[in-house]
């Protein structure tokens, strides 16, 4: 557990440091990294390639880890991310990541999931629902 949390972390910390630390060493080469907006990006060639390009797009602000759950070949790890892009666009949500290891410890399938930080109850008032009027995000 600790290795794989291990690789986990500097994954996160990478997109920070927006340099690559160690994707051949945390990546199996037939990976499929899927993103919560629908993007997905099959072998690591192809994740270092997306690394580096979106690097050039934007900056990740934060990637914090809450929690970690194992299982077996699996893990998931819930996160906090904010980034910001060229444009000065900036986004932020909550998320969780499944990820299935490979017999060496390396990542074969990761799958994230996106979930918008800004919740309400559109029962605050009563019996019948009040939503914002507001674009839905993406996840």
């Amino acid at each position: 557990m600790e290795e794989r949390e291990r690789k986990i972390r500097l994954w996160f910390d990478m997109w920070i440091k927006q340099q690559d630390l160690g994707i051949d060493d945390i990546f199996a080469e037939d990976v499929v990294y899927t993103e919560s907006w629908g993007p997905e990006y099959h072998n690591r060639e192809t994740v270092k390639h997306w690394f580096a390009e979106w690097n050039l797009r934007g900056t990740v602000i934060s990637w914090n880890i809450k929690q970690f759950f194992h299982k077996n070949d699996q893990t998931i790890v819930e996160w906090y991310f904010q980034n910001q892009m060229k444009d000065r666009k900036t986004e932020a949500f909550d998320g969780i990541s499944l990820i299935v290891w490979t017999a060496d410890n390396k990542i074969k399938s990761l799958k994230e999931f996106g979930c918008n930080c800004n919740c309400y109850d559109p029962y605050e008032n009563g019996a019948d629902p009040v939503f914002r009027d507001e674009k839905i995000n993406w996840f």
